[in-house]
């Protein structure tokens, strides 16, 4: 199983990939969103379920999504259909640091896929390119919590891969942004996050005792649950801001 196939999987009782709950993503679109009418971009959409969940509770939205997975894009659209939007999205499958648009957006959301553009800043460099003059950016990224140990090292993680809360926040306004609003993922997001990611893969491997992968997804499933549990928990933090830009960028 490839990477997309596994966290297809693993999704699919949480579409939002990210420690954030239904009323966080609520209450972050609603405060980026306060006309009603604007185009919004989405870089590194994987299902669309941003954008879908933005366009059901606003028939003046219009946007784009942009992910590199077309397997994920298609789900998107299927979803879009499904949800009855699908004339107000449109989907490419594409990597979205090639996505060209022939206007710039008002709102340009990059949550959870930082890493597609190699970090937070250049995220936001490359959402300021698509970005209107007045215009803001909802991006979704890690930081400590606490100085990470070995155990988190030793789940995948670089020590200078992400900066401590106060840090990145000061990184970001260094860069001529203003933090509008933020919201810091609860422990108990994060373990919401985790226990469906682990659990809704763990259940589909058992569910389906033929499939060829079924033992592999277990052992992805496991994996992911050790460090979690034993690495990351209380160590990795996940911070969503709004942005604009302030006059001296």
């Amino acid at each position: 199983m490839n990477r997309q196939e596994i966290s297809a999987i693993a999704h699919g009782d949480r579409p939002i990939a990210a420690p954030l709950s239904d009323e966080s993503v609520r209450i972050l679109l609603d405060r980026a969103l306060r006309r009603g009418d604007e185009q919004i971009l989405d870089l590194g959409c994987g299902a669309g379920t941003w954008l879908i969940r933005a366009l059901v509770d606003r028939p003046g939205l219009r946007a784009v999504g942009v992910d590199i997975d077309a397997s994920a894009i298609a789900r998107a659209e299927k979803a879009a259909t499904a949800a009855g939007v699908a004339d107000r999205v449109v989907f490419h499958a594409m990597d979205a640091t090639d996505f060209t648009a022939p206007h710039r957006f008002d709102l340009v959301l990059s949550v959870g896929a930082a890493h597609a553009f190699g970090g937070l800043l250049p995220t936001l460099e490359a959402a300021d390119g698509h970005l209107a003059p007045e215009g803001g950016v909802l991006v979704g990224d890690g930081f400590w919590e606490h100085p990470p140990g070995q155990a988190t090292l030793d789940a995948g993680f670089d020590a200078g891969e992400y900066d401590d809360l106060a840090t990145t926040v000061d990184r970001i306004t260094d860069r001529g942004w203003a933090p509008i609003y933020g919201h810091v993922s609860t422990r108990q997001e994060w373990d919401d996050y985790e226990w469906s990611w682990t659990g809704t893969l763990s259940r589909w491997a058992l569910e389906h005792p033929e499939h060829p992968d079924g033992d592999e997804a277990l052992r992805v499933a496991a994996e992911h649950r050790t460090d979690w549990l034993h690495g990351y928990r209380g160590t990795l933090g996940f911070l969503t801001v709004h942005l604009r830009r302030t006059r001296d960028r």
